[in-house]
């Protein structure tokens, strides 16, 4: 890898970067094309096409004897549009370097072989770590059939979200809230559990970011109880609302929200609660690749107990709630530390006054997602 790949893999994965949230269930893939040094012209992926497409687009004729950076390998397969290993044949491109191979069956090799034979010098893992990061969600769906878990926890500084009354606006500041709009921008989907919906009517939405595309909104509840007249419920046709719930959900209350405009999905339960398993595995089914959740404690629980978040992101403020306060995580029945679930620190933020701590999953890192 020379400097001027490295530099040119990294803009191509800066672009890939900003369509994180909005390109599902297609990876989210940026492509720059540098011809005799210099960038003649880049894309990223987008609801009207793939990044090569756009890029080789934009190039033209220019395209001829250039190198293309693809921050994923180039699809091999048809679907609403040609393989791109095709278009970049056909544009005539001399090499082509990338940062991973693609896991889809459909593609893993096939895009690369195609270049391959008709000539094309083909060069891959190039800053692949960076790569396996900013497409963790596609990966994981692809390979483990689940989207990526961030896990968001707003709370004081001894693990509280909320008072003995239920008091919960806010315990983080301004600049920690606009944070997680940030958050929610950049992932398919933004979860809670039914206790927070009943208890908050969140509206969910990103916002703060100008007209920007919404992330699906899912909830976690068993019976479907989450109040017919609520935020979610009036703009059901607006914004997309997904629920989770369990076999034993009324048939009624099913209609009604169908009725409504929500999409229904139908999990198995464990101990009297919505499976998680089953319902990540339900959304990755669904084409999502990666899910944000922002509790509450029962939700957050399952989820962690279950070894299915990848991420956590925490908020913390500068108060303490005492031991009356709602925790922040609901019974993980861990008796021995060995048995505690752990994260490795990966960042810490100062967030106007509130600090954020980023962690990431050990298992996850250890993983080889690309295959």
């Amino acid at each position: 890898m020379t400097e001027a790949d490295a530099r040119h893999m990294a803009h191509a994965l800066a672009l890939g970067r900003r369509g994180l949230g909005r390109t599902w269930p297609r990876p989210s893939v940026g492509c720059v094309i540098v011809r005799d040094g210099r960038v003649i012209a880049r894309g990223r992926t987008d609801a009207d096409g793939h990044a090569e497409a756009h890029a080789l687009h934009a190039a033209g004729e220019a395209a001829r004897g250039a190198t293309a950076y693809v921050s994923l390998e180039p699809c091999a397969h048809h679907g609403r549009t040609p393989p791109c290993a095709e278009a970049l044949v056909a544009a005539g491109v001399a090499r082509v370097v990338t940062a991973l191979e693609d896991p889809d069956p459909r593609v893993s090799g096939r895009g690369h072989a195609i270049l391959r034979a008709a000539g094309i010098t083909v060069e891959t893992g190039v800053m692949a770590d960076v790569a396996r990061r900013d497409h963790a969600g596609f990966l994981m769906r692809t390979t483990l059939g689940r989207p990526f878990v961030t896990l968001k926890l707003a709370m004081s500084l001894d693990g509280r979200i909320a008072t003995a009354t239920g008091e919960s606006r806010w315990i983080t500041g301004p600049g920690a809230r606009r944070a997680v709009h940030g958050l929610r921008l950049r992932h398919d989907a933004v979860m809670v559990g039914g206790g927070t919906a009943r208890m908050d009517d969140p509206a969910l939405t990103v916002r703060g970011f100008g007209a920007v595309p919404q992330p699906v909104r899912v909830v976690v509840t068993r019976l479907l109880d989450v109040p017919l007249m609520g935020q979610l419920a009036r703009t059901a046709t607006e914004v997309p609302v997904w629920l989770c719930h369990g076999p034993d959900a009324r048939p009624e209350t099913r209609q009604a929200w169908e009725g409504l405009g929500a999409r229904l999905i139908a999990c198995r339960l464990t101990a009297g609660r919505v499976d998680p398993v089953s319902m990540l595995q339900a959304l990755g089914g669904a084409g999502l690749n990666s899910v944000f959740c922002e509790g509450g404690g029962q939700l957050a629980a399952s989820l962690l107990a279950n070894d299915l978040v990848d991420e956590l992101q925490v908020f913390s403020a500068g108060l303490t709630l005492g031991a009356e306060g709602h925790p922040g995580i609901g019974a993980l029945g861990v008796d021995r530390l060995s048995a505690a679930p752990r994260f490795e620190l990966q960042d810490v933020v100062v967030e106007a006054g509130d600090v954020r701590h980023i962690w990431a999953r050990r298992s996850v890192q250890e993983q080889d997602l690309d295959g």
